[in-house]
């Protein structure tokens, strides 16, 4: 059966029947069409978007800004880093950015005791940390101390993995660890931080054991003092329960 005759040239966009549901998220959808191609705007726009993807992949962490910018906690910094030697590394070799390089590192921890220990890695996407990191950090760091929970020295991890975080914790003698790392760029939002929480950290654990936070970046996200509200009712919770994760949420589910 023939199509039905328009009077709409080929060579003009069209819009998607459902381009209003786009006000409720920022994925790629209703693009439109152009005969049977994606209208050139489109088109553009994707390879603007994967090329900022790709950059955020690449990008390193500028350790010393990152430094300057958590001096107003006013706690000790610890820079550190993966076995992972370089970028290219990292992202060829997994397990190597979840372990800690240690050439006479282990000197800068000591014995003392925290509740709750902040280890910030660059991850997939560096600028989201350089971005979030301090506003997160400032609001939770206020929080434990208003509430008498100690914090460890804060460090800042290259070329890390979340897993490093449990090396480092145990190293600290903390309680509980909070990972700060930037996520795996997307076509919407290449700069977008995640938060990794675990108790009791031992080096093998699995990501059944955390409690995670992610999405934080803005627009469009979640804002870094919400994100540091969130994390701070699952600190809490953890300390007391002494679990986080899974199998904390089962056993609340089950009392």
């Amino acid at each position: 059966m023939n199509e039905p005759l328009t009077n709409t040239p080929a060579n003009i966009a069209q819009p998607d029947a459902w381009a209003a549901l786009k006000q409720f998220t920022n994925a790629r959808i209703a693009v439109g069409r152009t005969g049977n191609a994606i209208p050139l705007a489109e088109n553009l726009q994707f390879r603007a978007d994967h090329a900022s993807a790709r950059d955020a992949v690449h990008t390193n962490l500028d350790v010393d800004a990152l430094r300057d910018q958590l001096s107003v906690l006013n706690l000790p910094i610890l820079t550190l880093h993966s076995e992972a030697g370089n970028r290219q590394e990292y992202l060829r070799r997994p397990d190597k950015g979840r372990k800690l390089r240690l050439t006479g590192e282990k000197k800068i921890f000591n014995s003392e005791d925290f509740d709750v220990a902040f280890i910030v890695g660059d991850g997939l996407s560096a600028k989201a940390v350089q971005i979030y990191t301090q506003p997160f950090l400032h609001f939770l760091v206020t929080l434990c101390s208003k509430n008498q929970i100690s914090v460890a020295p804060v460090s800042i991890v290259q070329q890390a993995r979340v897993a490093i975080g449990d090396e480092i914790g145990m190293m600290l003698n903390a309680k509980l660890t909070v990972v700060l790392i930037g996520e795996r760029p997307g076509l919407s939002s290449p700069h977008s931080m995640g938060i990794y929480i675990t108790y009791k950290p031992v080096i093998g654990l699995t990501d059944e054991s955390r409690y995670c936070i992610s999405n934080i970046h803005t627009p469009g996200g979640l804002s870094p003092e919400n994100a540091a509200t969130q994390a701070f009712f699952l600190i809490r919770q953890s300390l007391s329960a002494k679990l986080s994760g899974v199998h904390a949420k089962i056993i609340r589910q089950l009392q």
